[in-house]
């Protein structure tokens, strides 16, 4: 049985002042992304997460609020708000439980439980950002050839790889190993075997807190989402700055993981990173067991 939320309604004067300052703050992202399109000059951290995730721009602009927000009705309701899983009674507009499906209800306790076993594990500042290295070991693939090229030499690349420990904990970064990279990594994460292997510190597996954000849309509201976002893009940023590829081009200085120097300046960045991570899983676990209060029962009876 659903426990009863109890509502706080929004007059539309601040439903609608609110999705407008949702769009203009999401705006700074998209607009960009749409002109760089038409000209095609991806940018190589800001474009990213709209390649990399599959959530349109348009998704990302519109603005739901979090469950237990109700809306006043107004005459010129958006399109979005006259559909499953919003209805409208009473002269308000809100989000009805009972078009969660059974299908999603386990993908969210999926998500919430994974969320929770990584919120609950200690962190790991080792790796140092060479997941990119690893992609581009002996030069077969170089992902990002196409936008940015490589600072260093080949040689340098698979040196780099050699002399350091690789301490992969994210199955989506390690699918893309070069395959004579495979066996240099440590860990062996697999798709099934995410929530026993991936841990805060982790650049991967903060920036999926923006996925499992969208994969909760609309219950957890767009405010929280695009929190994920513009923090997976600080993620990105520290990631292709420590990676191989020269964004100079692009104003970036590289963190050169390959000195004693930049591991430590990488480090820092990480670990205030993964602080600020650390808040924004503790919110999506809190919104979904809102969202569901059985999620975190049926969570800790696993």
């Amino acid at each position: 049985m659903k426990t009863a939320v109890l509502p706080t309604l929004l007059t539309a004067s601040e439903w609608r002042s609110r999705a407008e300052l949702h769009l203009q703050r999401a705006e700074r992202w998209t607009l960009p992304c749409r002109e760089r399109r038409t000209r095609g000059v991806p940018h190589p951290i800001d474009d990213f997460l709209f390649t990399y995730y599959s959530y349109s721009f348009a998704k990302l602009e519109f603005w739901h609020p979090p469950l237990g927000e109700v809306l006043e009705l107004a005459g010129d309701m958006p399109e979005r708000f006259l559909r499953s899983p919003y209805r409208s009674e009473k002269g308000a507009v809100y989000q009805n439980l009972e078009a969660l499906g059974s299908k999603e209800l386990r993908r969210l306790i999926w998500i919430r439980s994974l969320l929770a076993a990584t919120h609950g594990r200690a962190p790991n500042f080792a790796c140092h950002g060479l997941h990119e290295w690893a992609m581009v070991y002996r030069g077969k693939d170089v992902r990002h050839e196409k936008t940015t090229p490589l600072r260093l030499s080949q040689t340098e690349i698979d040196a780099v790889v050699e002399s350091r420990p690789v301490i992969c904990s994210h199955f989506d970064a390690f699918r893309f190993f070069a395959p004579e990279a495979v066996s240099l990594n440590r860990l062996q994460p697999a798709f099934a075997d995410r929530p026993a292997f991936e841990q805060p510190g982790c650049i991967h597996a903060n920036m999926d807190l923006y996925k499992w954000a969208s994969k909760a849309m609309p219950w957890i509201g767009s405010e929280l989402l695009l929190d994920c976002f513009e923090q997976a893009v600080q993620l990105r940023d520290l990631d292709m700055r420590a990676s191989p590829y020269d964004l100079r081009a692009w104003g970036r200085e590289p963190v050169r993981i390959e000195t004693a120097e930049g591991r430590r300046a990488y480090e820092m960045e990480q670990r205030e990173l993964a602080e600020k991570s650390q808040r924004l899983r503790a919110k999506l676990i809190a919104a979904l067991d809102f969202v569901e209060p059985s999620i975190q029962t049926m969570a800790s009876s696993d």
